[in-house]
């Protein structure tokens, strides 16, 4: 069942599993508010259980660099604007992964982590090496963030 993300009155609904679920919940209605200011699209999650689809398709883009996490999937997203699809995956242990896939400009794909404030970076990023820029939030404290281009087709 869907749950639109509401960036005004933050709650954990769907990720109180997580250790740092009030950053993580702080780190999804962060995203919820760059949807609504950037396109006036109402960002919903999933439950990951419900959702098998979303993380096959993550799942084989993240091969791209041999990447695949450890930690348990809680909600996923996916959706269009404008000519972007996006897809999202946020985890238990904080991390939120979106997958940005341009329609139809190669150039513009790309796959972004964020790392919820109080969370380690998890040791399959640390092993590739990747370098986080950190951002700050009202609504998710300090967010690390880091990516890579997507070379191939999906």
């Amino acid at each position: 069942m869907s749950q639109i993300v509401d960036f005004k009155n933050v709650s954990t609904v769907g990720l109180e599993s997580s250790p740092v679920a009030e950053a993580l919940a702080g780190l999804r209605a962060n995203e919820a508010r760059y949807f609504m200011n950037k396109y006036q699209h109402e960002f919903s999650v999933i439950p990951a259980s419900e959702s098998q689809e979303n993380l096959d398709y993550v799942n084989r883009v993240l091969k791209e660099r041999d990447i695949a996490f450890a930690a348990k999937p809680l909600e996923t997203s996916r959706f269009q604007v404008e000519n972007i699809q996006f897809t999202y995956v946020f985890y238990e242990d904080g991390l939120g992964i979106n997958v940005m896939y341009t329609v139809d400009d190669p150039k513009k794909r790309a796959v972004g982590f964020k790392l919820s404030e109080g969370m380690e970076v998890p040791k399959e990023l640390e092993e590739k090496k990747f370098k986080f820029a950190r951002q700050k939030s009202k609504l998710a404290g300090t967010i690390r963030g880091s990516f890579f281009v997507i070379k191939g087709q999906y």
